[in-house]
């Protein structure tokens, strides 16, 4: 995976890292971002992230978290909301929280009341009595989508703290998906909805 050292001279452009292009780039990046360094990636991105944020409870160490983070990375949400613990296990986000803006939240509270000073309603995805079928539900063009951990799903505070909660429509046997399945359906949904032109420029 990736580029070898790039023979001299090098491009005058500070975007580019030094030690990349002595070294080679191995990283799990675009072609368009090869021998760039992770500030002027992240500098970038934030010129086009897509106004949608996600964010996930983590009260035991959801081992889900950095898959959530990888995927908030690939489908360019604004930033990712931790409530809980603030530590969580990285390995599984392929070090895209290098790329991502992460957050913190002590509690639900804390979360609802940064979506109250933001004006973004709080959409939570879980298979609960009473929730809509994300596959019919119109997702806000700013909003921010929650998600439980693996086993319990959205906290009970959690839950009562959304302006809405949608399903994602199974036909297994199994009566739930871990966050992580969860993040990537949910984004993709809200890409499907709002991002079409992008997907037809890429």
């Amino acid at each position: 995976m990736g580029v070898g050292p790039l023979p001299e001279p090098w491009p005058h452009d500070p975007r580019l890292d030094p030690e990349l292009l002595a070294e080679g780039d191995r990283r799990n990046v675009v072609d368009r971002y090869r021998y760039w360094s992770v500030e002027a990636i992240r500098d970038d991105l934030d010129t086009s992230r897509f106004p949608f944020h996600v964010a996930i409870e983590n009260w035991e160490h959801d081992l889900n978290i950095g898959t959530v983070v990888r995927n908030a990375n690939a489908f360019g949400a604004s930033a990712v909301h931790i409530v809980g613990k603030r530590r969580w296990n990285r390995r599984g986000a392929m070090v895209t929280d290098r790329y991502q803006h992460v957050v913190h939240h002590p509690s639900i509270e804390d979360l609802l009341n940064w979506c109250g000073s933001e004006g973004v309603p709080l959409v939570g995805i879980d298979n609960l009595d009473g929730s809509v079928p994300l596959e019919t539900y119109s997702l806000p063009e700013r909003c921010v989508l929650l998600f439980g951990q693996e086993g319990p799903g959205l906290s009970s505070a959690a839950h009562q703290a959304c302006d809405a909660v949608c399903s994602i429509a199974m036909f297994g046997s199994t009566r739930s998906i871990n966050a992580g399945v969860a993040s990537g359906i949910a984004m993709h949904a809200w890409v499907t909805t709002h991002a079409l032109d992008r997907i037809v420029e890429a």
